[in-house]
């Protein structure tokens, strides 16, 4: 899959969250968004998800520009599956409802075939014996894992990211991690926002650094980890991997 941001801005009352952000990707296979906090990565990825409207600029997937106009954002919805910190499940849904529950709604599945595919995706991320139960009764893990078989039951052309390891501890997070390095392996198109540098910089084929609303560095994920060429990524890393 092809991207290109060319000059992307966004405001929120008055505060420039991203700023004339350029990104041109011949193949996305797994971009790593990096950089500190506030920086403007969680703000660029709703962008990709059409969850929010850029005051300027524009977003090319494949050559084709996306609008922002609701039809069109309506259909670019149900062809990125879209995995959350905070998991963004249906709180009074089974972990098979909350599958499919998109299947059936957005993508005009009979429940028949909606139910076929949540059981065959839980029982891959080992989550079969959890189909019953609601998000309440789940581990973070398992609720993560829930919330990305529901993204890649619609089949998506991208899959999007959104620090979906923050909210866990650490062999949770291991989990998470190792369900989305088989997503990665499997060739799939994603977009990641994450604080773990040691999975971006193994995982990733390239890592955009975002800082104050721009993106100040981009490049092949052991190029910009080895050997970053901008003095605010070199700033941002210094500090991050001291420890």
């Amino acid at each position: 899959m092809k991207l290109r941001l060319n000059q992307v801005s966004k405001t929120f009352d008055g505060h420039l969250a991203l700023d004339a952000v350029s990104l041109a990707l011949e193949t996305v296979g797994t971009l790593a968004l990096i950089g500190p906090s506030g920086g403007g990565k969680t703000t660029l990825l709703r962008i990709l998800a059409g969850l929010e409207h850029p005051n300027a600029g524009e977003v090319v997937i494949n050559d084709q520009t996306l609008v922002f106009e609701e039809e069109s954002l309506l259909r670019h919805r149900r062809s990125v599956g879209t995995v959350f910190q905070a998991f963004n499940l249906f709180p009074h849904l089974t972990a098979l409802q909350n599958v499919t529950l998109p299947l059936e709604k957005a993508h005009g599945y009979a429940p028949k075939d909606a139910a076929e595919v949540a059981r065959q995706l839980l029982a891959r991320f080992r989550l079969e014996t959890h189909a019953s139960k609601r998000p309440a009764e789940l581990s973070g893990g398992q609720r993560q894992r829930v919330a990305i078989a529901r993204a890649i039951a619609i089949k998506p052309r991208l899959l999007l990211f959104d620090e979906p390891t923050s909210a866990l501890d650490p062999e949770m997070t291991a989990e998470v991690l190792d369900v989305i390095r088989e997503l990665r392996d499997e060739g799939r198109d994603l977009v990641l926002v994450t604080h773990e540098m040691g999975f971006a910089r193994q995982v990733a084929d390239q890592v955009a650094v975002l800082a104050e609303g721009r993106i100040v560095e981009v490049g092949a994920a052991a190029r910009v980890f080895d050997h970053p060429q901008s003095e605010r990524c070199r700033e941002f890393l210094a500090k991050v991997l001291k420890y």
